[in-house]
């Protein structure tokens, strides 16, 4: 029987099975073992059965227009219960000082007057929204639900890529892969003690139902989507099924009163809580874009009376706009003066001064470069795989705006064994943990979304640019272990100054309305 290592190959960085080739770390030692025993037949067998699975329960993705199953890839990712404690409290931390900055920027401002932002981050955010300015959560959560996207670096450390604090996607993968894998390998599932994903749900709803306005014990809640063309619609029919409640598009929805109100073949039903689906710039037509014909008029005048709320709030984008992010340190000192658990990815400010962007500038080849506002990995130019005349332009397009962009070291992601055709080769990985916050406490998924970029030597992970992902199984502490941090959050208050029916045109209204739904909730 051919060995599935056979051709397997430690790259650059942190290789997260094998301490040494040959020999896995002890986190990995079981699976290891299984992976041995098994030949390449039987994992293909295994690895079309997931795949087979997937498409049969609609479990996609549309990518270039097309659905196509969201791979799966059949090894799982395993995290010590002692690096998760670290990487649960180092999200809570995260979440806890986003939240306290977006009360606060939307409010009286001191982080802005105290100078720990400048205020032209703020206002030229192109996802800060006046409009935002007095709608105050009824139990003071903005976030409550965030992705952070983490990788690992050379020496295996987990640091800070992104935030994700508008409608993250990819959580319904995190559900459905832990079920697929454990019909495929179950006896590593059953010999290995890992901490369950089935919670979630029941995690976000839970939250859903603390953020009613006040007074209402018995809260409506909605999930709202795009619609059928959005490429994260599978996700939104699994959330509204697991917590049992109505997936709503705007047509179904209108205001009246500043109330909102779902229409039911049992009639009209008004609406406590909105987990929504869809971009702010298509939310509501009133406020933002005049041409949505997807969102709900007069939504966030509801959200402002206090008689709705909307999940994640209206805003929120200005938290995680990436020059915001290389701030986030110095944000989490300031608010809860305690330093950062997880450190970022090291990153430059291009429209810090002249002397910064030469600096980027002489070091093109070996940077990588975001757009601020960009989503999904798209627009980032990795400069060591990117040829001279490609980086000329891109010198061009920083040099015209560079609000617009920031620059990160490029970090060798580290690897974890992937079936690629019938043998198992290193592939690069990053995570997503998802975070709830239910106003009393910040509770992390244990394990996330692993995503897996497929090709060989790509680095850019993301589903919409054809990666995969893995399910991610973090282990369940041993009796001496810590379980987790004390992930209450601490207090509200801020710190003190330190210094309807179709008409006319109805067709032409299905084509806008199928591009809106494609284009609205991709932000993450």
């Amino acid at each position: 029987m051919a060995d599935l290592f056979e051709e397997y190959r430690l790259g650059p960085g942190w290789d997260e099975m094998f301490s040494e080739l040959g020999v896995p770390r002890p986190s990995y030692e079981a699976l290891y073992a299984t992976l041995q025993s098994l030949s390449s037949a039987d994992l293909a067998v295994r690895s079309e059965v997931l795949a087979r699975a997937f498409l049969d329960q609609g479990i996609t993705f549309a990518l270039k227009g097309v659905e196509r199953p969201f791979p799966l890839d059949i090894v799982p990712r395993l995290i010590t219960a002692l690096e998760w404690a670290k990487v649960q409290a180092g999200v809570s931390q995260r979440i806890r000082t986003l939240e306290m900055f977006l009360a606060d920027v939307y409010g009286p401002a001191h982080v802005l007057n105290d100078g720990v932002v400048p205020r032209r981050v703020v206002v030229t955010s192109a996802h800060f929204h006046r409009e935002a300015a007095g709608v105050n959560p009824p139990n003071g959560v903005r976030i409550h639900v965030a992705g952070v996207d983490l990788i690992r670096d050379e020496a295996g450390e987990f640091r800070v890529l992104e935030d994700n604090v508008r409608i993250p996607s990819g959580v319904s993968y995190v559900i459905e892969n832990r079920r697929a894998i454990g019909h495929v390998l179950p006896e590593v599932l059953a010999a290995t003690r890992i901490q369950p994903v089935e919670s979630y749900p029941a995690q976000l709803l839970h939250a859903l139902r603390a953020a009613a306005p006040a007074g209402v014990t018995d809260p409506t809640v909605v999930v709202l989507t795009p619609g059928v063309h959005n490429s994260a619609y599978f996700e939104h029919t699994l959330l509204a099924r697991e917590m049992g409640v109505e997936l709503v598009e705007g047509r179904d929805l209108f205001c009246s009163g500043n109330e909102v109100w779902m229409r039911t073949t049992a009639g009209e039903t008004r609406v406590d809580v909105i987990y929504r689906r869809i971009d702010d710039e298509f939310l509501d037509p009133v406020h933002f874009r005049a041409d949505s014909v997807i969102g709900v008029a007069g939504l966030l005048n509801a959200a402002r009376a206090g008689h709705v709320t909307i999940s994640n709030a209206v805003g929120n984008g200005v938290a995680d706009d990436k020059l915001l992010y290389t701030y986030v340190p110095a944000l989490i000192r300031y608010y809860l003066n305690e330093e950062p658990i997880l450190p970022n990815v090291p990153a430059y400010r291009l429209d810090d001064g002249p002397e910064v962007l030469e600096y980027a500038f002489e070091r093109m080849d070996s940077l990588v470069f975001k757009p601020v506002d960009g989503s999904g990995g798209s627009g980032i130019v990795i400069g060591s795989r990117t040829g001279q005349e490609e980086l000329e332009a891109l010198r061009a397009r920083i040099t015209a705006d560079p609000r617009g962009w920031i620059a990160q070291h490029e970090v060798a992601l580290s690897m974890v064994p992937t079936l690629i055709g019938n043998r198992l080769r290193g592939r690069h990985v990053d995570l997503r943990p998802f975070a709830v916050n239910d106003g009393e406490r910040v509770w992390v998924l244990p394990g996330g979304l692993t995503r897996v970029a497929l090709p060989e030597g790509e680095l850019v992970v993301n589903s919409s640019q054809g990666g995969g992902s893995k399910d991610t199984w973090v282990l369940a502490p041993a009796h001496d272990e810590p379980s987790g941090p004390d992930d209450r959050v601490a207090g509200r208050t801020l710190p003190q100054p330190r210094q309807p029916d179709p008409g006319p045109g109805a067709a032409a209204g299905a084509v806008q309305q199928q591009q809106q739904q494609q284009q609205a909730g991709l932000s993450c």
